[in-house]
């Protein structure tokens, strides 16, 4: 997992070439007006645009993906990201979907990390991650990075 401020994104942009275009359109356009809705910035990167309702940490299961690198940006508001490593959660609550690539597990996260507008949480499929955590409504980007 990597916690970032969106000034400070493009250190990261060596990891590979995707996360590289993930970030140069997330420069570009976390502060555009939102739409809700999927857009494609590419074949295998994809953003979807949120507006939903968060949730007590109890209340958020982790999940985690084999296939995709995510990137949460919250717009309105602090998100709270609760985190485990994978190798630590153990309690399957939905098998692996592979259509949705996702699985959810009911293990505790291991902490919980806050995040404000003007930064950002990339997750990789190493990171059981419990998203939209806190109180009231929500607007967020969640990049979604094609691995293969």
């Amino acid at each position: 997992m990597i916690i970032s401020a969106i000034e400070d994104l493009n250190q990261y942009k060596h990891l590979s070439p995707r996360i590289a275009t993930a970030i140069d359109w997330t420069i570009k356009h976390h502060k555009v007006t939102f739409e809700k809705g999927r857009i494609d910035i590419s074949e295998d990167i994809y953003v979807n645009r949120e507006e939903v309702a968060m949730m007590p940490r109890e209340k958020k299961m982790l999940e985690a993906h084999r296939r995709y690198i995510d990137i949460h940006i919250p717009l309105s508001g602090i998100e709270a990201i609760g985190w485990a490593h994978i190798k630590d959660v153990k309690n399957i609550i939905q098998p692996y979907d592979d259509k949705q690539d996702i699985e959810f597990y009911g293990d505790n996260s291991q902490c919980i990390i806050p995040i404000k507008p003007g930064q950002v949480a990339i997750l990789f499929p190493e990171d059981a991650h419990a998203p939209c955590i806190g109180i009231g409504n929500h607007r967020k980007y969640c990049i979604k990075i094609a691995i293969d």
